[in-house]
């Protein structure tokens, strides 16, 4: 991984494997235009469900289900927890610019942490990164229980975390017991939403008669999709552009594949197809081919491609802080994203 720049949401019965992730995503940015300087995210199943900026200064639930899995003082008590974060935050990010001999300028600390949960082999995956200023920081491995740093300036870093065996233990468990038991609560509480599936409106689009034909699926959830052009019945690669998949905000997704036609004679473009394939769902979603249906921007029809309207998140922790404590909590409250004293204390340790 080397960005840390992570984009930011049909009753039909299944009984197909799906890996399930919760996911937090800190953001501490400096000098960057028209974008708070802390930002604290939560997704289930990339769909995000918490919230809190230094603009907003209000941790609050983006999901309705959020209010039956959380207690009446949830809420406000992640609001002080932030708040406090916030100005943690914003000292670790002075730190990061003296450990790389920086002064001024636009510099970004980040943080991602969160487990997968595989629910047919009940397999646990957890991981935990940081970044500064877009390259790899430190990140956790899990199975050798120590901090990996690719960079020179991280090793100092390392040796402090790798010598806290009392912080390692806190730190797998937390990935491997509390995160996975939360996950697997979200999903129940969001059921409705989370584990529905919808099927999506699919267009070919054109900008001009010389451009590629773009199929286009839009409204579709969950986001495990395949999506490809088929020639003669066979999955077609040459002059192919595969996008990714990115979120509505509506809490569904869309993806593109774009197919170049310049070498294609027209009387051949019947011979391919777009096709559509979304877990859980046995038949295939296939548009043929054809000028007829095509939208473009020529003779005064214009395109609509819906734009993505996704929250884009940047997390964030810096170089020298120490990895975030977990609390165990009652099970009547989920994990705090953020719990402040204890974070408080081991965001500086000393270099």
């Amino acid at each position: 991984m080397k960005s840390f720049i992570f984009l930011l949401l049909l009753e039909i019965n299944t009984t197909t494997a799906v890996t399930h992730s919760l996911k937090y995503f800190y953001t501490s940015s400096s000098q960057v235009p028209n974008f708070p300087e802390f930002v604290v995210v939560g997704l289930v199943d990339e769909v995000q469900m918490f919230h809190y900026d230094s603009n907003t200064k209000t941790a609050a639930p983006k999901q309705d289900w959020m209010n039956e899995a959380a207690d009446p003082n949830y809420w406000e008590d992640e609001t002080g927890s932030c708040m406090g974060a916030q100005q943690t935050f914003k000292g670790n990010i002075e730190i990061a610019k003296q450990r790389f001999n920086q002064t001024g300028g636009v510099h970004i600390w980040q943080n991602m942490y969160g487990c997968e949960w595989d629910d047919e082999t009940e397999e646990v995956n957890g991981y935990e990164q940081y970044g500064y200023d877009g390259e790899d920081w430190i990140s956790f491995d899990l199975k050798t229980e120590t901090w990996i740093a690719p960079q020179q300036q991280a090793v100092i870093t390392k040796h402090k975390w790798d010598n806290d065996k009392a912080l390692i233990t806190l730190d797998k468990n937390y990935l491997t017991q509390r995160c996975p038991e939360w996950l697997k609560k979200y999903l129940n509480y969001g059921r409705s939403s989370l584990m529905r599936t919808e099927l999506p409106s699919v267009s070919l689009l054109q900008k001009t008669s010389s451009s590629p034909v773009t199929c286009h699926a839009t409204g579709f959830h969950p986001d495990r999709a395949m999506m490809f052009w088929r020639k003669d019945g066979e999955e077609f690669h040459e002059g192919v552009d595969e996008g990714e998949i990115l979120h509505n905000n509506d809490g569904t997704f869309q993806k593109s594949v774009d197919l170049d036609l310049t070498s294609v004679p027209p009387e051949d473009w019947k011979r391919y197809e777009c096709v559509f394939q979304l877990s859980g769902v046995k038949e295939d979603q296939i548009t043929e081919l054809d000028k007829a249906v095509i939208r473009t921007n020529e003779a005064g029809n214009h395109i609509i491609i819906i734009t993505v309207i996704a929250e884009v998140v940047l997390v964030v922790v810096l170089a020298a802080i120490g990895f975030l404590v977990y609390k165990k909590k009652t099970d009547k409250r989920p994990p705090s994203p953020v719990e402040n004293r204890e974070v408080q204390q081991q965001m500086l340790p000393t270099a």
